[in-house]
């Protein structure tokens, strides 16, 4: 993952963290469960998109430029039919 889209992603997830805290919050406070419902949907949307983030850098940085010693160095390890396996196993587990 290249250090600009660890700070892209890096920067989401502090953003969720802070609305999970405010989800919590509203439950602790009885807020409506409509709106509880809500903000668990905004969280969920934003927790799908930094998943399509850190899988575009995946397959960008360990799939593109594999063998050039770019990539993670587990990735390094697979052949390229092993990533590209694995990532059509991920990408299933993501989208159900």
């Amino acid at each position: 993952m290249s250090a600009q889209d660890t700070k892209n992603i890096d920067r989401r997830l502090a953003r969720v963290e802070g609305q999970i805290r405010g989800i919590r919050r509203m439950v602790d406070e009885g807020e409506y469960c409509c709106d509880i419902l809500t903000q668990l949907t905004a969280v969920k949307s934003a927790v799908e998109q930094i998943s399509a983030a850190v899988a575009s850098s995946h397959i960008k940085h360990c799939i593109v430029d594999h063998g050039q010693g770019k990539g993670h160095a587990k990735a390094e390890a697979m052949s390229k039919d092993e990533l590209l396996d694995e990532l059509d196993e991920v990408l299933g587990r993501l989208m159900r």
